[in-house]
């Protein structure tokens, strides 16, 4: 009997465990979207950065590119 209550308590021990890591890894963006990076460089931008880093917004870069 006693080796029941014992692997009922190690099973409830592993699987709080388990939970916390996942808490962990959702909190620390373990599961961030891998695939978006590789897509992003396909997307139009309409922020573009100026010389001195400020950003602005509404312009295309081949507007910047024209001089317009």
């Amino acid at each position: 009997m006693w080796t029941t209550l014992l692997l009922i308590a190690v099973s409830l021990a592993l699987g709080f465990a388990a939970w916390l890591l996942f808490l962990w890894a959702v909190k620390s963006d373990q599961y961030d979207d891998v695939e978006r990076p590789k897509h992003r460089m396909l997307d139009d931008d309409d922020e573009v950065m100026d010389p001195g880093g400020e950003s602005r917004k509404g312009t295309k870069r081949t507007d910047e590119r024209r001089g317009v």
